[in-house]
């Protein structure tokens, strides 16, 4: 909420200069009222332990799937602090992060939300968590990776590359060599399409190219990865969510979008008055010169 008051403080600025730039220019006072408000940012430790702001994710978590002994995972979450920053897995749900610091706006925001199990030589090898808060021209993601340990607890968290993630949780729940294989998760009808897929490429009637569709196919059917309709209506999601309703911004980067193009109007409407001022003393000049003229032609008529 603070960081959107903000946004509209100088989005409500500019257009007052935009409101003022067509106006004659004279000088006048301006009043102005300084209003305190206390900052609930960088107070007792931050904002996400402040209760301030609510995450809101952008988009809905899928189903819960995948090994049968994780899914006793969702509903729970698990806290990590590394460094400056608290992360908190939400098992089927998202992963957030929340810096601890005292300064004026820390950050805290949703790294990614539960959608697909990325799935290599029959196993879940990780949980994919895209569609994060914004991060310049692209969204934050995560992949969570799980290792048997003798308890639930998040054990690391790295940033590969720039705005994706990975997440390393280690939990006994993994521990059976056996449990992250996605072909015992499968109903009897999708294993036995499996069994074809597999007997087709033997006999090489389908290429590896051709395999790996066909096995898309039943783990999207299983609900394990999302179908090319299930991904449309993310991103139709996606873009109905980032659309802003009623004025209001839903993140800070439409905020300074906005506000940018308020001050690019702002600049080409100064451009407008510097040239119409430029040709209303030319105007002028003529016009004196016309009037001079005129003078001299009647004292002549007088003389």
């Amino acid at each position: 909420m603070e960081v959107m008051r903000l946004c509209w403080t100088s989005v409500f600025l500019l257009f007052l200069l935009l409101q003022d730039s067509g106006a004659e220019d004279k000088p006048r006072k301006i009043s102005m009222r300084i209003v305190e408000e206390p900052s609930n940012y960088g107070y007792g430790g931050n904002q996400a332990n402040s209760g301030v702001r609510t995450l809101t994710p952008r988009v809905k978590a899928s189903n819960v799937s995948g090994p049968v002994p994780l899914q006793q995972l969702a509903g729970r979450c698990y806290s990590k602090v590394l460094g400056n920053y608290k992360y908190k897995f939400c098992p089927f749900h998202n992963v957030t992060q929340y810096e601890q610091s005292l300064r004026w706006n820390p950050y805290s925001g949703i790294l990614g939300v539960w959608q697909e199990w990325e799935i290599e030589n029959n196993t879940f090898s990780s949980m994919v968590m895209p569609e994060g808060d914004d991060c310049g021209s692209k969204r934050r993601q995560v992949k969570v990776y799980f290792r048997c340990g003798n308890k639930n607890q998040v054990m690391n968290v790295t940033e590969p590359t720039t705005c994706n993630y990975m997440l390393e949780f280690k939990t006994p729940l993994v521990c059976h060599p056996h449990v992250m294989l996605v072909y015992p998760t499968l109903s009897e009808d999708l294993q036995s399409q499996w069994d074809q897929v597999e007997q087709e490429l033997y006999e090489e009637q389908i290429t590896q190219k051709g395999y790996n569709k066909r096995l898309r196919r039943i783990f999207e059917a299983a609900g394990y990865q999302l179908s090319q309709e299930k991904q449309d209506e993310l991103k139709a999601a996606v873009v109905s969510q980032d659309k802003t309703k009623d004025g209001d911004f839903n993140t800070l980067q439409q905020c300074n979008a906005e506000y940018k193009k308020l001050r690019e109007e702002v600049e080409t409407l100064k451009e407008q008055i510097k040239t119409q001022e430029e040709r209303f003393q030319e105007t002028d000049e003529v016009i004196l010169e016309d009037h001079a003229m005129v003078d001299y032609d009647l004292m002549d008529d007088y003389l």
